[in-house]
């Protein structure tokens, strides 16, 4: 779930930054919920997707100096015991053998 969380937050930044409206550091970091060093480690993670990312002190904001754009999309599939099994095309997940694997350790 920490990664879920990440990609949430990574477009939460994005979001703030598409329109110009981040606050310093200090305020962002409040906004989001996290200390300063993860909003500079998630502007990090925007500038490795080839985001160029500048921040304006008079404005107070940080702000994009090219087109980019993120689109974070999670899907969750439940799966039922049998599909399971399909897919992964072994005995190994049927509820035996998870039993027995947990024998084992």
């Amino acid at each position: 779930m920490k990664n879920l969380k990440t990609l949430e937050r990574l477009q939460q930044l994005h979001n703030l930054i598409a329109i110009e409206h981040t606050g310093t550091p200090k305020e962002l970091s409040k906004l989001l919920r996290i200390s300063k060093r993860s909003v500079h480690l998630l502007i990090k993670e925007l500038k490795d997707y080839d985001a160029n990312i500048g921040y304006s002190k008079s404005r107070k904001t940080y702000y994009y100096s090219n087109d980019f754009d993120l689109q974070v999309s999670i899907s969750v599939n439940v799966l039922t015991n049998n599909q399971v099994t399909k897919i992964f095309g072994g005995s190994y997940f049927l509820k035996n053998n998870l039993f027995v694997a947990r024998k084992l350790h």
